[in-house]
């Protein structure tokens, strides 16, 4: 599938702004099954865009803006052919070993509601650590209502849990967190999903998890959805936890109060056919 991504966040401030750093992820790499045809990032200001790769080989672009403006514009446009490889990560960048996804961040930390939710979900299962993954993501697409509402960015693994409801980023830290706690490595993803209902405009990217399989290695689970990623999924950056893989980070000097629109277009593009 070809899949055409238009993302385009508008930063508006009460009063003038001094100056802007921000840090963006919101590059995809290629790797089995997802290839970048082309890729754009604009900014409104007149700025320089610096390439970098973060410590998880996320590609990352810093820019600075300098002087008195109210508003600011971030916008991406480009397109991806993807591939069902059934969630399966091969020939991504690894910096570092599985284990590393073990380790516990603030938003994924488990109370005991998670951690029963864990044991339960490896009683059901058995010892199949693939099976035991594909359970925990069904049980918590069946179990936590899909709900913007009562979240925000700092939402954490038990209060979404304890809800019962949240977005995909609330979801796939409650898996990363219930993995964990079985000493099963996973971490946090993030991009885009091209939904199948014909929806194509959205108000945020999507997220989900991978887990570290023996005998397979990374596979994504998608408990927003309860499946694995597949040819509508664009993956774009890794973390621990939804920090590390945040589209948007950075600081202000001045502007007063901020306003956002954000606003995303996932569509097939032009010239497919549509499954």
């Amino acid at each position: 599938m070809r899949i055409r991504i238009s993302h385009e966040s508008i930063y508006r401030y009460d009063a003038p702004l001094a100056g802007v750093i921000q840090t963006l992820r919101l590059t995809p790499r290629n790797h089995d099954g997802q290839y970048v045809v082309f890729w754009r990032i604009d900014i409104s200001e007149d700025c320089r865009l610096d390439h970098h790769e973060d410590a998880f080989g996320n590609i990352t672009h810093t820019f600075t803006a300098e002087g008195s403006f109210t508003e600011l514009g971030v916008t991406v446009d480009g397109e991806v052919e993807t591939q069902d490889t059934h969630g399966i990560v091969r020939g991504a960048i690894e910096r570092f070993p599985p284990s590393l996804f073990l380790r516990e961040t603030a938003l994924t930390r488990p109370d005991t509601a998670i951690l029963a939710f864990a044991r339960e979900a490896r009683t059901a299962a058995g010892e199949n650590t693939l099976a035991l993954l594909h359970h925990m993501t069904e049980r918590l697409h069946r179990e936590i209502v899909f709900d913007p509402d009562p979240t925000h960015t700092a939402t954490t693994a038990a209060e979404a849990f304890a809800m019962r409801r949240g977005v995909c980023q609330d979801l796939s830290h409650v898996f990363i967190s219930a993995a964990r706690s079985l000493d099963i490595p996973a971490r946090y993803v993030g991009g885009y999903f091209h939904r199948a209902d014909g929806v194509i405009r959205q108000e945020a990217g999507h997220a989900w998890a991978e887990a570290f399989v023996p005998d397979i290695g990374w596979v994504g689970f998608d408990p927003a959805n309860g499946i694995s990623p597949t040819d509508q999924h664009v993956r774009v950056a890794v973390g621990l936890d939804f920090l590390g893989a945040s589209p948007v980070r950075g600081a202000r000097r001045g502007g007063g109060s901020e306003a956002l629109r954000v606003t995303i277009h996932v569509a097939q593009a032009a010239g497919q056919m549509q499954n």
